[in-house]
């Protein structure tokens, strides 16, 4: 099964960015460095943003 992307807003400074479902890192925030998404059994965890949209 393939991953997806996913655009995402953080919940701190509003920003958007363009993260991977499947990541294996933590994902910050490039503008305020917040926590956006952690590993969690293969797919990411949400944990400091909304997802705006999903990108095929």
């Amino acid at each position: 099964m393939s991953g997806r992307f996913l655009k995402v807003g953080c919940r701190d400074c509003g920003n958007e960015s363009t993260i991977f479902d499947r990541a294996s890192t933590v994902i910050s925030c490039s503008i305020c460095g917040s926590t956006l998404a952690e590993p969690s059994s293969g797919m990411v965890e949400l944990t400091g943003c909304n997802v705006i949209e999903i990108l095929s």
